[in-house]
Formats: C-alpha cells, sequence, structure tokens
C-alpha cells in the first residue's frame, strides 16, 4: 500500500474492530467506582489534593458532577425501565489494613480509608444500588481479576456491557479490556467516564477502538438500545 493509499489514523484505529449487531436482551449496565474514595468532590482523593494545594482534582470532580453522574443515572433509569442488569463495581479491601488486597493496591487503600464500613468505600448518596441490582467488590483495577462478574454476567445472559464511571484510564479500561479478551462486546460512554487529566481521558477512549470494543455517548448508547427493542 502506498503511503497516498493509507487509511486515515482514525479508520486504522477501528479498522479490526469487530461490530456487532446491538441486543437489548443481551446488555447490561456496568457501573464502576463510583465511591466516595475517588468519585465524589467529598472524598478521600480531594481531600488530599486540596491538603496539598494542588488543582489537579478541579477536572476530575467538575467532569464526575456535571457529565459522569447524571449521564449514569440517565442510563440506570433506561436499563431498569428495559429490564437489564445494572453491576456496580467498587474497588476496596475487606480490611482496614488491606491485608486482603494484592501489595500495589494496599498503599492506597489504607490512605484513603478505602475498606468495608468506611463512608469512603460506601457508593455516592446518587448511585445508591436499587433493589435487584449488583454489587461487587474488587481489590485490583479490573474487576474480571478479583470478582465473580465473569460468571455472574454469563448467569445473567449478558454479552453486551456498557461501561461507565471512574477513572477512565484505570479501572474502567482495565475491566473493558479484560472483558474484551473474555469475548463480551463492550462499550465504553465516553461522557459517562471520567479522570483526572483530560488527556488521559481522550487518549483511553481512541485507543480501546483499537481491537478492544466502540466507544458511545450517553445519547448514543440510549437511542442504539431503544432501537434494538427488548
Amino acid at each position: 500500500m502506498t503511503a497516498s493509499s493509507s487509511p486515515a489514523p482514525a479508520d486504522y484505529i477501528r479498522a479490526f474492530t469487530a461490530e456487532r449487531p446491538v441486543q437489548t436482551t443481551q446488555a447490561a449496565l456496568v457501573i464502576i467506582d463510583m465511591q466516595y474514595a475517588t468519585g465524589s468532590r467529598q472524598g478521600a482523593l480531594s481531600r488530599m489534593l486540596q491538603a496539598q494545594g494542588s488543582k489537579a482534582g478541579d477536572y476530575r470532580f467538575d467532569r464526575i458532577e456535571r457529565f459522569v453522574l447524571p449521564n449514569t443515572l440517565r442510563l440506570r433509569e433506561h436499563f431498569r425501565q428495559w429490564g437489564r442488569p445494572v453491576l456496580h463495581v467498587t474497588v476496596g479491601a475487606a480490611l482496614p489494613d488491606a491485608s486482603d488486597a494484592p501489595l500495589h493496591m494496599r498503599k492506597l487503600f489504607v490512605e484513603f480509608r478505602n475498606h468495608l464500613g468506611s463512608r469512603e468505600h460506601e457508593i455516592v448518596d446518587e448511585l445508591k444500588p436499587l433493589p435487584g441490582e449488583h454489587v461487587l467488590r474488587k481489590t485490583t483495577n479490573g474487576a474480571f481479576a478479583s470478582t465473580n462478574i465473569d460468571s455472574l454476567l454469563r448467569a445473567l445472559g449478558c454479552e453486551q456491557l456498557y461501561l461507565t464511571g471512574v477513572s477512565t484510564n484505570m479501572c474502567v479500561e482495565t475491566t473493558a479490556r479484560e472483558a474484551a479478551d473474555r469475548g463480551y462486546g463492550v462499550t465504553l460512554v465516553e461522557d459517562a467516564c471520567g479522570t483526572t487529566h483530560e488527556d488521559l481521558h481522550q487518549v483511553t477512549m481512541r485507543n480501546f477502538q483499537r481491537l478492544f470494543g466502540r466507544v458511545r455517548s450517553t445519547a448514543e448508547s440510549i437511542s442504539e438500545l431503544a432501537a434494538a427493542g427488548v
């Protein structure tokens, strides 16, 4: 192939990513780590950054409040109306000293007091799980490494996942990649995910479309699922 006939960068990124027909009857909403520890301006991460005099959290928490929370709520409302599963994935230790967590995660959990029974570990009030919704606690960045999410999704008949939450380039991306490698059709809902730096968010969204899965907005996700029917 000559340089003049090479595909455009955007086409090259998506060139080998398989598209699947959207099937609402196989869809699940997976909400990642929307907890006080790192998903709220009232949480440990925010307090730490403020104490350091850092402005690094401004973008993160503005995005959570303006986009991630309201768009996740919209998606959850539709998934519940369609009778489709909603899964909440949390991150944190069972024990205050985080001795039950992998070594590379312990310092974060201990310093943020992110363990079962703590306020930091709780899902933010706006997204508290509703009756019939599933909650899975992980101790790793990816949900498939330390929860039974795979067996749960298979039992529920869910093969197409729509992911929201924080952080885009960490737990959301890792879980999404794990799912793709296990054969799930994965959609990152771009305007329902957030992280601390916009460039990391944008690079994740761009790179994910290279073999792993799709990127859609909240409106696009709702529209395509509604059109597919239940």
